[in-house]
């Protein structure tokens, strides 16, 4: 009795042995990391409108004998961008500004002017930071003591524009700006051209 005792107690204790060492041969099995789908592209394709405020002094040579001409800049604008590739980035815009600038000699001042402008540059920064490069058509109201006329012409400028919420983007812009006489009152000055620096933010609707 006493040597089958032992004898199943052998068979036993090996059993326990072969299989302990067959566990300790298999291969550790570790849970696979869970899957993050990686952030979205960021773009900046898509419509927005914002608003501005800034300031403005005129350039050499221009408004005449109005001495100096500077002033407070304020409006809004609207556009839509293209990003027709990871680094490049088109688009138009047009703005709509009211002003104080106003002569320190005399009655000459600028009430309003707006522009059509295309505008093109890089995106970087993984596609938030927008350079650019800026131009088009002007025109604006030009009154001096012999009256007051429309005017059109021409300005270009750049700036960044940087995109700190999905849909919202602060920037900072530079424009310069050139309105010609076009026939209008004979004796005032022949150019109103000015410089004008703008801060502002935009909303836009498909950026993602």
């Amino acid at each position: 009795m006493h040597i089958k005792t032992s004898l199943s107690a052998l068979a036993v204790a090996a059993a326990l042995s072969v299989g302990a060492a067959h566990a300790a041969d298999l291969p550790y099995r570790k849970d696979a990391p869970a899957f993050a789908p990686p952030p979205p592209v960021f773009s900046w394709t898509g419509a927005y409108v914002g608003l501005n405020v800034g300031g403005g002094f005129k350039a050499d040579n221009s408004f005449g004998r109005a001495g100096d001409v500077s002033g407070v800049v304020g409006g809004g604008q609207i556009g839509y961008n293209y990003q027709i590739s990871p680094l490049f980035v088109v688009g138009l815009e047009t703005d709509f500004q009211g002003t104080s600038l106003r002569s320190n000699v005399g009655s000459t001042s600028l009430p309003w002017f707006g522009t059509v402008r295309g505008r093109a540059g890089f995106a970087l920064l993984d596609s938030k930071l927008f350079v650019y490069g800026t131009g088009g058509f002007a025109y604006g109201e030009l009154n001096t003591r012999f009256g007051s006329d429309t005017r059109t012409g021409w300005t270009a400028g750049g700036g960044v524009e940087y995109a700190f919420l999905p849909n919202w983007s602060a920037k900072v812009e530079y424009l310069y700006t050139d309105l010609t006489n076009n026939g209008g009152f004979a004796f005032g000055p022949q150019r109103a051209k000015f410089h004008t620096v703008r801060a502002g933010v935009n909303y836009h609707f498909n950026l993602f």
